[in-house]
């Protein structure tokens, strides 16, 4: 779909399919978590980024018919690029329709397809912030995550000053790569966790991994199997930053809290389901496994769901 430069040259149109919902990833992307990566206003989205290698600060909104790109610091030399990072945050190039109709197929999870109409598996474009922060994340709260996440980024990473704000890119592979595992260790990482950051970064310093390389391979298992050759990067791991970061769409996060609670509410499943069930459920839905998952995900933030559990 072709792209339109605004009236300003620091303006960039990217335009929305007709099932998308600009507040309900507003929604997504806030929840009252203390995420360093962006801030979110009533109608709009700051976010830094690296676009075409170039740090920038980026002002998000909704124009008609299409996301407004405002460039706040810092330049954008290639229009294409940061079209695709929009592109790929909000996965605009996925048609939800053949989503909707087997949501509306199933009695149980009908409703989502209308209380999230136009949700959008809001992608980590960068594939190493993505493991890093699936790593971060295991076996602790997200609030505690968040905060760990929040150290990491404000120790190491490159910060753009904007209006009285302070803003932070997520640290580059070479950065994280030359840090020592005390030095996590006296931000409370876990011995375990420094170690593990500091392998993935310093496999995606010397090129042992990328974003291309696992795009390259066959299938979703080839990519799950290059990845959890890694020590640290079990399947949960592997699946979360398929999803999030290649948007590969039949990846399931199994060991995931969340979903199991969210499939016991809606689904009345048992607190740790069996595999089989899960994919009992998820069969129905090949080739839609990652946005069920993260409609799923959406459900855990409505206390007035009547749960099907005994």
């Amino acid at each position: 779909m072709a792209t339109l430069q605004a009236h300003s040259p620091d303006l960039f149109q990217t335009p929305t399919p007709p099932l998308f919902n600009f507040q309900e990833c507003l929604w997504f992307l806030d929840r009252n978590y203390d995420d360093i990566m962006h801030r979110i206003l009533p109608d709009a989205v700051i976010k830094p980024a690296r676009i075409a290698g170039k740090p920038v600060l980026v002002k998000i909104y909704e124009g008609e018919g299409c996301l407004i790109s405002e460039v706040l610091r810092g330049e954008v030399t290639d229009e294409a690029a940061l079209v695709r990072y929009v592109r790929d945050l909000f996965d605009l190039d996925t048609d939800l329709a053949p989503f909707y109709e087997l949501l509306r197929s199933d009695p149980e999870l009908a409703f989502m397809a209308d209380e999230y109409r136009g949700l959008r598996l809001i992608g980590i474009p960068d594939l190493f912030e993505a493991l890093c922060w699936s790593i971060i994340g295991q076996q602790i709260n997200l609030s505690f995550a968040y905060k760990l996440k929040r150290r990491l980024v404000e120790t190491f990473g490159e910060r753009i000053d904007w209006q009285d704000q302070t803003y932070y890119l997520f640290p580059e592979p070479e950065q994280v790569a030359l840090v020592s595992p005390a030095a996590l260790r006296a931000h409370q990482f876990s011995e375990r966790k420094a170690e593990y950051l500091i392998t993935i970064a310093r496999a995606f310093s010397t090129g042992e991994v990328s974003k291309e390389l696992l795009t390259a391979l066959p299938t979703p298992e080839a990519m799950i199997r290059q990845l959890t050759s890694y020590k640290g990067i079990g399947e949960w791991t592997a699946n979360y930053a398929l999803m999030k970061s290649l948007k590969v769409a039949t990846c399931i996060p199994y060991g995931d809290v969340g979903l199991y609670n969210a499939l016991h509410k809606v689904k009345g499943l048992a607190r740790r389901p069996e595999r089989a069930e899960l994919d009992a459920i998820f069969s129905k839905f090949c080739g839609w496994e990652a946005y069920l998952t993260f409609y799923l995900w959406r459900t855990l933030s409505k206390p007035d769901l009547p749960s099907t559990a005994p």
